[in-house]
């Protein structure tokens, strides 16, 4: 429980490090409430924040705005604290779409939702390391403001077994089921349980291991801890084990009984207001939804949607702000939050957690209005901003290009200009976008224009041994521009928000190993993306103004180029915005900087070399790593021949399907389809 921080790290402190930890750190010793570490690209800013956080010694929430940034800082904070936990949550929907009513057209869009079942056993982990100990590090996507089950509830309904405990292999099950384990007779998957004879064999919502219980009668006879792929026993001189609730909103059966009559009360109110207004198709719509939902919670104790009744399941007042995953952290004796917050990123973040509230309260607005949704389910909401301010302690904002907000708040800012590695902003040419007789004032023949030039210098590094990044204004630019390169002859594939989260690093992994040379994306490329291979950027249309092409987004989309010692941008602009010329000023600022520096201390600038880590492994299911397992030994064997190893996985595949052996079939099915559509590619 008071396990300590140990940072871990081959680095030293060095550069502008030193001064910025320090006076960091002092600012936290006098209670400082904000302050903001402005750090440019690669100067090192999670290593510094790393040992803010040791020397802290306190809890420590990390605020990334999209999925695939927090992925990689939670990456870096494991290499950095091995012996401590550092956790990921974010959103556990690869692809959500919400609840929502078009009155106009009279269109009700149900929500779907597709739950990646390793993200959720992330998320669940988080919130039990926060429960069980001090040293924990949850880096997390703004979707740690969403309402999120009672910690008090969670961690009073879990379940301790011991050895010798009286209780019954039925009266086991029956326990496991309160707290929404689902039994399965196929292979156990996080927060499943599967009985054969007298052996229950359970795998924790937050691990991928199995408890297998053995009962005697009305007595536990033995707990073994197994690892599920090879059988073999991890766990030596096992007594007990703890189990956590396989959802996050649970409530026990007594205050169940109480929320089902607070829904039943809310519900004959409010239809008693829809006939006095004469809704009629409202007020069948909301008794039939409703009454299903009652019947759902009555039974089994949860419903899809069982957020919507937050409020009554916590007996919160209307209007009373959720819980949260703020609300897992822990907090001194007078309500006030006792643990770092650092947002990184923040002229980013910021804005996200702000801009919540609003988007979610004018969607459940309508689905009140016409009968989808009680009035009560305005409480299962993101928390708005000055709610959030409350429930938060010190902290700590990161960018390379804080805004006026993070400035005028702080404390203090400490600037972190200098790189320790030497490297300084790269070289930014100006490029015009249109064809023309020449480029510039210089007579080169005939310029091809923005994209044929871009071209021509990406096939030029890549030969040199380079990587390229290529930012487009939308994301059917980005699918287009990837397309023109291929027919081209450039490796290349595009990056942006449509594409699932694990998709997004697995991309990003394939990129930095040399997979493919060149990453076309939109404003995805900007913030945070470590990728020390790229030495060349090209920015398209660079002179459109804009929230894509404002002074913040070209420094930081220069700022990709400045972990690489041959690093270079250009800029593709037909005239010169007042965001270029500023972006310009900035970097050629920062420059002078470092190369001073350099020069004093005799320093030859070197490319970092990071290692590359594919985190997607944390993240697959075993489905997938079966796939991707046999997939590779089957590619080999018929390297020669691909369309008969097709035909023998059809074969293969509907020979299961006859034998019912669903899982073996769903296997290769995935198989084929990745085999067609490797073909496809070459």
């Amino acid at each position: 429980m008071n396990n300590k921080f140990k940072l871990k790290s081959a680095f030293k402190a060095s550069g502008d490090q030193p001064r910025a930890i320090r006076t960091l750190v002092d600012g936290l010793k006098k209670g400082m409430k904000k302050q903001t570490l402005l750090g440019v690209t690669g100067s090192g800013k999670t290593f510094t924040m790393a040992n803010v956080i040791a020397a802290a010694q306190k809890p420590t929430l990390v605020i990334a705005h999209n999925k695939t940034l927090a992925a990689q800082l939670a990456q870096e904070y494991r290499e950095f604290f091995p012996d401590n936990a550092v956790h990921y949550f974010v959103s556990y929907y690869d692809y959500y779409q919400p609840e929502a009513y078009m009155p106009i057209t009279d269109t009700y869009i149900e929500k779907d939702a597709q739950i990646n079942e390793e993200i959720d056993r992330l998320r669940h982990a988080s919130t039990q390391a926060l429960l069980t100990r001090h040293d924990v590090i949850i880096v997390a996507s703004v979707s740690c403001i969403y309402g999120l089950g009672s910690p008090e509830e969670y961690e009073k309904e879990n379940i301790k077994i011991s050895i010798g405990d009286k209780i019954s292999k039925t009266d086991f099950m029956r326990r496991l089921v309160a707290i929404h384990f689902e039994r399965t007779n196929a292979d156990l998957t996080p927060g499943t349980f599967r009985s054969t004879g007298n052996r229950v064999e359970i795998m924790p919502i937050s691990e991928k291991f199995v408890w297998n219980t053995e009962f005697e009668g009305d007595k536990v006879q033995s707990v073994v801890k197994i690892d599920p792929v090879s059988q073999k026993i991890t766990g030596k001189d096992v007594k007990s084990f703890f189990l956590f609730p396989a959802k996050h909103f649970i409530t026990e059966k007594s205050e169940r009984k109480r929320a089902i009559r607070d829904i039943e009360h809310e519900l004959k109110g409010r239809l008693k207001e829809l006939e006095y207004d004469g809704k009629l198709l409202e007020v069948e719509r909301l008794r039939r939804r409703t009454r299903y939902d009652l019947a759902m919670i009555r039974e089994v104790g949860y419903c899809s949607g069982i957020e919507n009744y937050s409020r009554h399941l916590s007996g919160k007042m209307p209007g009373e702000p959720p819980e949260t995953l703020l609300s897992y952290f822990p907090h001194k004796k007078d309500g006030s939050a006792d643990f770092l917050l650092v947002i990184d990123e923040s002229h980013v973040t910021l804005p996200q957690l702000g801009g919540m509230y609003n988007g979610d309260a004018s969607r459940k607005k309508t689905l009140v209005e016409f009968g989808f949704r009680l009035p009560s389910a305005m409480d299962n909401r993101p928390l708005k901003y000055a709610e959030f301010e409350k429930r938060v302690g010190q902290t700590i904002y990161t960018s390379a290009t804080p805004s006026e907000t993070e400035i005028k708040e702080s404390a203090q800012v400490v600037e972190q200009i200098i790189r320790p590695t030497g490297l300084v902003d790269p070289d930014v040419l100006v490029r015009p976008i249109s064809q023309g007789p020449t480029l510039g004032n210089k007579k080169v023949g005939p310029y091809p224009g923005q994209v044929h030039d871009f071209i021509n210098e990406a096939k030029n590094e890549i030969k040199k041994g380079g990587r390229v990044l290529a930012t487009t204004l939308t994301k059917r630019m980005a699918e287009d521009l990837s397309a023109y390169l291929k027919e081209a002859g450039i490796k290349a594939e595009y990056l942006h928000s449509e594409i699932k989260t694990i998709k997004r690093i697995q991309i990003l992994t394939s990129f930095r190993k040399g997979e493919f040379d060149c990453l076309v994306g939109v404003n995805l490329l900007r913030e945070g993306l470590d990728l020390p291979e790229v030495s060349f950027i090209g920015i398209l249309d660079a002179d459109k103004e804009g929230f894509l092409r404002s002074e913040v987004s070209l420094i930081q989309t220069i700022g990709r180029a400045a972990r690489n010692s041959a690093g270079r941008v250009i800029l593709y602009a037909d005239k010169l915005t007042g965001s270029i010329k500023r972006a310009l000023k900035e970097t050629n600022r920062r420059r002078a900087i470092q190369v001073a520096y350099n020069k004093k201390h005799g320093i030859t600038p070197k490319t970092i070399i990071k290692k590359i880590h594919d985190i997607t492994d944390q993240m697959e299911s075993a489905h997938q790593k079966s796939v991707k397992f046999n997939l590779e030994i089957d590619r080999q064997v018929f390297a020669k021949n691909p369309e008969k190893l097709i035909k023998l996985k059809e074969r293969q595949m509907s020979e299961a399907v006859k034998e019912l052996d669903f899982e073996t079939a769903a296997i290769l099915r995935d198989e084929l389809k990745a085999l067609r559509e490797k073909i496809k590619v070459k």
